[in-house]
């Protein structure tokens, strides 16, 4: 049986690529698509098992690409090798397979691969420029023999895994929790013990990390580094370029200025972005919108964008999930139903954090009855508890600055300042210590 071929490449190697395709009797090319709309209507159609595709087709995304995978579709990449820029950008988008558009046996040496359901990712991780280097001075021709990829990039990949506990999502329920509050506070703990931390604003429906640190920018720098993701373009340099420094060794990513702009905020782009962030700091802190609901079950077009991809995308993706609730009887209520919801989207444990423990919400010993009451309806034994501290908040919030900056000896910030020595295993260093830290190399500032 033929294997079925859908071509999606730009004028100048079309006709070497449908070529070089035509003399494989097993490869049978089903359609040459002049643009990305006929693309995907083939692939959804089903006609074909793999597509060929060249970055420089006009309209083609890095979430064109995750559409095709959802379609079920093997992709294979080609470029001018004149074009360094073409295989980076095929490359930084995770493409398995990608082949100079010269090579006309290479090509149909991986499209019989990518058809026969090998996949691998020859992907250099994010950032390192060393191994982009190597990437591209390396066998630009693609032989066959090279089809099957080089075990060594495991011990790459190995090598250059960012310090720290990675990626960690911060969640919770609906009813305004905190996430956002212990979001900023906890990359600015874990700055002050010593690591680098960067803040992405990824919430979809309510976006205010710019405006509780007073950073009021029309121009949102996870929209920025979403153009670049789906452009191939995005490394750490032009990362670095869109998140912000508001103290040493602190970043900032803010998120979409206006909700409506939620459609700019793609999984496969959002994924890329943390994965790069991650060789940029130790610890990358996500701020999620609450509904994790899955989208397509909402709406007939499965490969629309979906508004809560971004919080499904950050929790599959990290490393550490803090879930966020309330201490009154509607927040601890929630809390326990998200936890429950939470289960099938995480594959780690969480660490569930209670804020605004008070004696009036939930009555005398506030500490033990929501400890004992987690306990009893979420199987929660092991939490943080953050004190109702509101007249501090108030005025850090009025501020713009942290609760470390504002409030230093408030009993809110000495609560996440414990969680923050809890994920990392780091206790609280001087503002001297922390320098001298980050100069050894500790992590970038």
């Amino acid at each position: 049986m033929s294997t079925t071929v859908v071509t999606a490449v730009s004028a100048p190697s079309e006709a070497a690529v449908a070529t070089a395709l035509g003399t494989e009797s097993e490869l049978r090319v089903v359609r040459r698509c002049p643009d990305v709309a006929d693309l995907l209507a083939v692939a959804q159609a089903g006609r074909a098992q793999v597509a060929v595709i060249s970055p420089d087709l006009p309209g083609v995304r890095r979430s064109t690409l995750a559409d095709l995978r959802a379609s079920g579709v093997q992709l294979v990449g080609v470029f001018d090798p004149y074009d360094e820029v073409q295989e980076r950008t095929l490359r930084q988008w995770a493409v398995p397979r990608v082949v100079s558009v010269h090579d006309p046996r290479a090509l149909v040496a991986h499209v019989l691969a990518a058809a026969a359901g090998a996949t691998s990712d020859p992907r250099a991780p994010a950032g390192d420029v060393d191994a982009e280097l190597a990437l591209l001075v390396g066998d630009p021709q693609g032989a066959p023999d090279a089809v099957d990829e080089e075990e060594e990039d495991d011990d790459q990949d190995h090598e250059d895994e960012p310090r720290g506990s990675g990626i960690i999502a911060v969640w919770g329920p609906v009813g305004a929790p905190g996430r956002t509050t212990v979001a900023v506070n906890l990359a600015a703990e874990l700055v002050l013990s010593g690591r680098s931390a960067m803040v992405v604003d990824a919430d979809t429906y309510g976006a205010c990390v710019g405006q509780l640190l007073a950073l009021l920018d029309e121009a949102p720098g996870i929209a920025a580094a979403m153009r670049l993701a789906e452009a191939g373009r995005l490394d750490v340099p032009s990362l670095a370029a869109v998140a912000p420094v508001v103290d040493p060794g602190f970043r900032v990513l803010t998120g979409i200025s206006r909700a409506s702009r939620w459609p700019e905020i793609r999984e496969d782009a959002l994924t890329e972005v943390l994965h790069t962030a991650r060789a940029m700091v130790d610890h990358v802190v996500v701020d999620c919108a609450a509904p994790i609901e899955e989208d397509e079950e909402l709406s007939y077009d499965t490969l629309a964008p979906r508004r809560n991809a971004a919080t499904l995308a950050t929790l599959r993706a990290a490393d550490t999930v803090v879930v966020v609730g309330t201490a009154d009887p509607v927040g601890l209520q929630r809390l326990v139903r998200a936890l429950e919801d939470l289960r099938p989207v995480v594959r780690v444990d969480p660490t569930v954090v209670v804020t605004r423990v008070r004696s009036s919400a939930v009555g005398s010993s506030p500490e033990t009855k929501v400890t004992e009451a987690l306990h009893r309806f979420a199987g929660v034994s092991d939490l943080s508890l953050v004190p109702e501290d509101r007249e501090a908040i108030d005025a850090a919030l009025l501020a713009g600055r942290t609760l470390a900056a504002g409030a230093s000896h408030s009993p809110a910030r000495e609560a996440i300042r414990a969680l923050a020595a809890r994920l990392s295993g780091v206790e609280h260093l001087s503002r001297r210590g922390r320098l001298r830290v980050l100069r050894r190399g500790s992590g970038p500032a």
